[in-house]
């Protein structure tokens, strides 16, 4: 009944991964644009990047390997036959005097032994009773089942981690280009007005020229940014397994108080609920049954075996009449015992046991690893918030004297100069904003996945 279970189990996986395969090769690029939340690109690149499908198949490829170990427990059954043509018959020199006692002893006689046509039919049956390599092998192919599983489980969290970044990445660096584009617009308002004072005597060429350089020097900074978004969302759609000419729209919004939110102290933190934990834990336990099957091997083997056939033989080829053909049947045990390996199955002990205490090893170095992973992404964290905020803060002061000195410009009651210098901060001020958004959204991600929360 579990065979019957684990076998449906690949057909539907096969069956699932067969229909995700068929939807892509169908419709690479859907018509339009598609709307993506972050949780909806996630979702997507689970079912078609390309990692997580291998290692799908890695998984389906180990159940098929559990099921040719579970046959090696079943009796094997083989026929085979066998059909001879002897043209020359061999012959062997005998005695003949053993035969007849008055032939002179050593007169050598050729006789042949066999006739020119044979035929034979034969059945085999082969049953393992006791081997201790397939009893280990049974034992160990839920650990192995669930080694692939983890190692699934793994890819999965890596591609969600790679997929969170290059979604947020794009989406903090489209609020700044709409924080530009804003810029750009105000500037160009200001230019105009600036212009039809100048054409009416009351500023100088300088002032013109000041603003002219500002502009083109946000619609440089506007081309720059466009082209890093269009490399950082073909790199979204790379990571999310889409065709690259797929057009998407993001949906959702990032905010400070967006990141704040979801990140309190987690104080119910176990290692095994790191996954890489889990995966070495796993291999932890295959190893361990390596370590057994190698002790069990000096154990004795003990197999059932069956022969049953027909034969026969003729000088005439006569095998399509109702001729005589006689039956055999054979059965019995096999036993072997192994005595002397020349010391091979003691080094194999030792090099299964030193596998084992590797992977102890490399648990608590694991653990030591999570535990400062675990610090640094808390810092983090907390520093990068704390400077979102500050950097939040400075862009709002920011915007305001650049407001003002907008203001005071137009009144006539400041230079161009102040105008340049407030620019001049802002964009920096914007910059720096931006900067520390995306660093805190990324901190927040490795916080999480720090904690098996991802």
């Amino acid at each position: 009944m579990q065979l019957k279970r684990r076998h449906t189990g690949i057909a539907c996986l096969v069956l699932l991964l067969m229909m995700i395969s068929r939807a892509q090769a169908q419709q690479p690029i859907t018509p339009g644009v598609v709307p993506l939340s972050a949780q909806q690109a996630v979702e997507f690149a689970l079912a078609n990047q390309t990692a997580v499908k291998t290692a799908k198949l890695d998984e389906l490829i180990q159940l098929a390997k559990n099921k040719e170990v579970s046959g090696m427990a079943l009796p094997s059954l083989s026929a085979n036959g066998m059909y001879q043509d002897n043209p020359i018959i061999q012959k062997q020199l005998i005695d003949a005097s053993n035969f007849d006692p008055s032939v002179p002893k050593g007169t050598l006689v050729p006789f042949e032994f066999g006739l020119k046509y044979n035929a034979v039919g034969e059945v085999k049956l082969n049953q393992t009773l006791f081997d201790p390599s397939v009893l280990v092998a049974l034992q160990a192919r839920k650990t192995l089942e669930d080694l692939v599983r983890k190692n699934v489980q793994k890819t999965e969290v890596d591609v969600k981690e790679a997929v969170y970044k290059a979604y947020y990445n794009v989406l903090s660096g489209r609020k700044a280009l709409s924080i530009l584009e804003g810029n750009i617009t105000n500037l160009e308002k200001m230019l105009h007005e600036v212009k039809v004072s100048y054409d009416n005597g009351l500023v100088e060429k300088l002032d013109v020229d000041r603003l002219m350089v500002q502009l083109t020097n946000l619609r440089t900074e506007q081309t720059k940014l466009k082209n890093l978004l269009e490399v950082g969302t073909a790199a979204l759609k790379y990571q999310m397994g889409m065709p690259i000419k797929q057009q998407i729209e993001l949906t959702d919004s990032l905010s400070t108080s967006q990141i704040k939110a979801g990140v309190a102290e987690i104080t119910d933190f176990d290692y095994t609920q790191r996954i890489e934990y889990q995966l070495l834990d796993a291999q932890k336990k295959a190893n361990e049954y390596d370590l057994k099957r190698y002790k069990m091997k000096g154990l004795p083997t003990l197999s059932l075996f069956g022969t049953g056939g027909v034969s026969r033989a003729s000088n005439k080829f006569n095998y399509f009449n109702s001729e005589m053909w006689y039956g055999y049947v054979g059965y019995g045990l096999n036993l072997s015992i192994p005595i002397f390996s020349g010391f091979q199955r003691k080094r194999q002990v030792d090099q299964a046991f030193l596998a084992v205490k590797k992977s102890e090893v490399s648990m608590e170095n694991l653990r030591q690893s999570i535990d400062l992973q675990q610090e640094q992404s808390a810092s983090t964290l907390r520093n990068n918030v704390l400077t979102l905020e500050s950097q939040e803060k400075n862009m709002a002061l920011a915007q305001d004297v650049y407001n003002t000195t907008q203001i005071k410009y137009r009144e006539g009651v400041g230079s161009s100069l102040e105008m340049s210098t407030a620019e001049t901060d802002l964009l920096k001020a914007q910059n720096n904003y931006f900067t520390a958004l995306y660093d805190a959204v990324v901190a927040k991600i490795e916080y999480l996945k720090s904690y098996g929360k991802l």
